[in-house]
């Protein structure tokens, strides 16, 4: 089939644009023509929390990548449709995850879908955000209404749909595949040489964009426990802030703890995950709430323990006792799991099942799951 896929992609950074290309590359080893349409603006820089949306990695050589969309113009949405609608592809998936997009996506799927052949699916990674706005209760119906079918990532969110989609649209949802592209496991002392780190350490990661609703807070308040202190244990957060960094750190100084928290707080290129998952023992998630997430994944990739919190889909993902720890977002509760894991030697049994466990979060699946959603699996 000819499939095209709307959302960000290179020249944008992040795991979003990774999730989008890694499913085209999906689509296209699995015999179908992919193009992929991203952003001349994706959003204006004001609305954006980080120190850049771009990238200096080059573009992949393997897939077909067109900018054309403003998302601030009604006039460009309607060009950049007629014009896909001109390509007559068989499926365009839209990949969603947040309000802004939805009349930009919304107006480029109805002059898509004036061609009844075309099917939209929505591949929503968020129906709503982790702070909801008043724009959040509304805009999103112009999108729901736009789109033949809906995959997600988790179940959770396939509920958020159901609370705009009053039509009972096809939905179906495929856990979040293993990122997979972040090249190979490198040996923990390879890897904590090469950041500077005690090769005979303890360290725990916290990776990724730090936002309110990821929970550092929590994992810091953590570390200020004699126990992980007494069994010198060190934090390393790895991450660029998307908000004002400040509470953190004066948290960090305020518990005395300046000496086991190791930051590294400026975007991590794709080049270097690998050092920062290789260094670790285990991988920590206290988020405050959650759909899914993309880190998840990446530690399935490179076989290392999780902890996370009993919030959205992340316990469906990480079994409690048999891959990692599934807690309460709170201090206490992560706390005794650390304490737990080192104390009990929980890392050789723990990566021991999840090189079983990773076998699930196959891309076929996700691709699978798209196109049921639009009733396209056999054509």
């Amino acid at each position: 089939m000819r499939i095209v896929i709307i959302g960000t992609a290179h020249p944008y950074r992040g795991g979003l644009a990774a999730f989008n290309q890694r499913l085209a590359a999906q689509f296209q080893k699995e015999g179908h023509e992919v193009e992929m349409y991203t952003f001349t603006l994706q959003y204006p820089s004001f609305l954006f929390p980080g120190k850049t949306q771009f990238t200096d990695a080059p573009a992949p050589e393997d897939l077909n990548i067109t900018r054309r969309i403003n998302s601030c113009n009604p006039f460009n949405w309607i060009s950049v449709g007629r014009e896909i609608r001109n390509k007559k592809p068989d499926v365009v998936v839209f990949a969603y995850w947040m309000s802004f997009m939805a009349p930009c996506f919304g107006t480029i799927a109805r002059q898509i879908k004036r061609d009844k052949t075309i099917r939209c699916v929505a591949l929503v990674h968020n129906m709503l955000p982790h702070d909801h706005k008043a724009i959040d209760r509304f805009l999103p119906y112009y999108f729901v209404k736009a789109m033949d079918g809906f995959t997600t990532l988790s179940e959770a969110v396939i509920a958020d749909i159901n609370h705009f989609d009053h039509a009972g649209k096809p939905k179906t949802w495929a856990p979040h595949p293993i990122y997979d592209h972040y090249g190979s496991l490198l040996d923990k002392s390879e890897a904590r040489h090469a950041l500077g780190l005690d090769p005979a350490g303890r360290y725990v990661l916290f990776f990724g964009f730090i936002r309110d609703y990821k929970g550092l807070d929590l994992l810091i308040d953590a570390f200020g426990d004699p126990r992980l202190q007494d069994m010198g244990v060190k934090l390393i957060v790895a991450g660029e802030f998307y908000g004002n960094p400040q509470p953190y750190l004066d948290r960090i100084r305020s518990l005395d703890i300046s000496d086991i928290v190791v930051l590294h707080n400026d975007y991590i290129p794709d080049t270097q995950v690998n050092l920062y998952f290789g260094a670790a023992d285990i991988v920590a998630q206290p988020y405050k709430n959650a759909t899914q997430s993309g880190v998840t994944q990446v530690a399935f990739h490179f076989e290392k323990p999780m902890l996370v919190t009993n919030v959205g889909g992340l316990a469906e993902i990480v079994p409690d006792g048999k891959i990692g720890y599934v807690v309460e977002p709170n201090a206490q509760a992560i706390t005794d799991a650390l304490v737990h894991y080192y104390q009990e030697e929980k890392e050789q049994p723990f990566t021991e099942a999840l090189r079983e466990e990773k076998k699930k979060y196959t891309w076929d699946r996700m691709t699978k799951a798209v196109l049921q959603a639009c009733g396209c699996e056999k054509r």
